[in-house]
C-alpha cells in the first residue's frame, strides 16, 4: 500500500470514528441519559398502567401513616389518566409522569417518579407529590 493510501484511509477511518462518536443522540434517535417525551401518552397502555400503580402506591402508603397515626380523615386518590410523560435511561428506566386524580369531586394533578429495573423485575416509586403550576 502506498503512503497516500495508507493516509487517505487513516482520514476516512478517523472521520467515521469522530462521526458516530459525538453524535449519540442522532444515532440512538434520542439525547442519551436526557428525558425523552412520550408520545401519544393517553393512548399508551403502559403509560396509563404506570401512572394508576403510582396513584395505588401512593395510596397505599397512605393506609400505613392512616394506622400509624390512628387518622380517619385521610383523602384516598383515584387515577383518572396520565397527561404527560417522559422517561430516562439511568439504572433501569426513570419515567416521570404528571397524573390526572381525583379525591371528593376535586381534579389534582401529581407528579411522579419511578424507576423500572426489568432485569430485577423490580418496580418503584420514587417521588409522588402535587404539581406545583408555575406562574409567570
Amino acid at each position: 500500500m502506498t503512503k497516500s493510501t495508507k493516509s487517505i484511509s487513516l482520514l476516512i477511518t478517523l472521520f467515521i470514528i469522530t462521526t458516530f462518536s459525538s453524535t449519540p443522540s442522532k444515532i440512538l434517535g434520542r439525547k442519551v441519559g436526557g428525558r425523552t417525551p412520550i408520545k401519544d401518552v393517553k393512548t399508551n397502555k403502559k403509560i396509563q398502567e404506570l401512572g394508576k400503580y403510582c396513584v395505588e402506591e401512593y395510596n397505599h402508603s397512605l393506609r400505613k401513616y392512616n394506622q400509624l397515626m390512628q387518622n380517619d380523615n385521610i383523602e384516598f386518590l383515584n387515577f383518572v389518566e396520565v397527561l404527560e410523560a417522559e422517561t430516562q435511561v439511568v439504572s433501569g428506566i426513570k419515567y416521570y409522569l404528571k397524573i390526572s386524580t381525583f379525591t371528593l369531586g376535586i381534579v389534582k394533578v401529581y407528579d411522579a417518579e419511578l424507576v423500572i429495573k426489568s432485569w430485577e423485575k423490580k418496580k418503584e416509586l420514587i417521588h409522588f407529590s402535587p404539581f406545583n403550576y408555575a406562574i409567570n
